[in-house]
This record gives C-alpha cells, structure tokens and sequence, in this order.
C-alpha cells in the first residue's frame, strides 16, 4: 500500500506543476540614445563657471530652452542646478525671491548617425506579386558585408547669462559651450558588432 500512496501523491504534484513568465518591457527609448545625449550635457555644463555667483541668492529662468523635449530639459536643468549649488550659489523656486536671474539656452541637444558598408547592402527585388494593392511581402536580397560601422555622436550646447533681477544689468555670462559623445558599431565579415565609445552602454562591465 505505501507504493500506491507514494505513487498518488507523485501524481498530485505532478498535476500541480505550473508555469511562470518574467514580463520584459522596452521603453520607447533606447538607453544608447539617453546617454549619448545626457554624457553630451554634462560634459557642456562641466566647463560653465559660475565663480561670479558665489553666496548670491540665484533664481533660474528655463524659458529659453523650450523647443528641446522634456526629458533633456529637466536633465539640462538639474546639472545646471547642482553646478551652481557646488560653486556655492543660493538657489530660490520664486523669481521674486532671487537677486539675480540665470537664463541657460541650448544650441542644441541631440545625435548624429552615419552608416558605412563595403559590400553588396540589402536590395529590393520588385515582383509581380509586389505589384499595387498586393500584400505579398516584398523581397529583398540579404546583405553582403565586408566591412560594416555605425556611428553614433550625440552633441549638446549650454550657455549661461546672468543679470540683477531689479535693474536687468547683466552680471555675467558664460559659453555657450559643447559636449560631445560617441558610439561605434562594426562588424567584420557578418560578424559582429563589436562596439566602442565613452558613454556608460559601450563601457566593459567591472
């Protein structure tokens, strides 16, 4: 008889044993695309002085970076922000309350892409089946490639203008200046990539 309970008990186990998922998610943007950008920034905003604004009680005025997505603005914003605190300025959240206004802008923030091949690249083969109205996939040739890079350089521009909240009289001013990334992808006889550049995606793991 102990058998046959052992032998039932294996069977409820058994129906028991289930499966489970680990859901992964992608964001909309890729996290080669955020550093490039964001290394691109701190690097602008590292050779910004802000020596004139010691122990002055500073309010900064983000108007003049509209037209730059969010994202880099809140990021433009708050490497500002830690760089005035780190030279010892006094940051308020109302105008009124402020000395002096800072005003940064922004040359621009983003990525250049370039793409080489040598070799024969991927062509489209047209066929009767592609023709209008059809939903025949199209055909395409695979691509040939000796040699294949990809580079990516993200570059951002900040400048900084101060001036006396009561008079308007400039203080000072600072930049602009540019910070520069990169990221390159190459692959060798189909095989690859092999990547190199100085944001954190392209750096060897400790």
């Amino acid at each position: 008889m102990g058998w046959r309970w052992g032998a039932l008990l294996l069977l409820v186990a058994m129906s028991q044993v289930g499966c489970a998922t680990i859901r992964v998610t992608d964001p909309g943007r890729t996290a080669t695309e955020q550093f490039l950008m964001s290394e691109a920034v701190i690097e602008a905003i590292d050779q910004l002085s802000a020596a004139s604004l010691r122990d002055r009680i500073v309010y900064v005025d983000a108007t003049y970076l509209a037209g730059i997505p969010q994202q880099e603005v809140s990021f433009l914003l708050g490497e500002i922000r830690a760089r005035l605190l780190l030279a010892g300025v006094r940051i308020v959240n109302d105008r009124d309350d402020a000395e002096i206004i800072v005003e940064p802008r922004s040359g621009g923030i983003g990525i250049d892409r370039t793409e080489f091949l040598l070799g024969i690249p991927a062509i489209y083969v047209p066929t009767a089946a592609n023709s209008v109205g059809s939903n025949a996939p199209p055909i395409t040739t695979p691509e040939l490639a000796i040699i294949k890079r990809t580079t990516q350089r993200g570059f951002a521009g900040v400048a900084l203008v101060a001036y006396w909240r009561d008079s308007g009289e400039l203080v000072g001013s600072t930049g602009p200046f540019v910070g520069r990334t990169h990221r390159q992808d190459y692959w060798f006889f189909g095989t690859g990539p092999q990547t190199i550049g100085d944001i954190p995606t392209t750096r060897t793991p400790r």
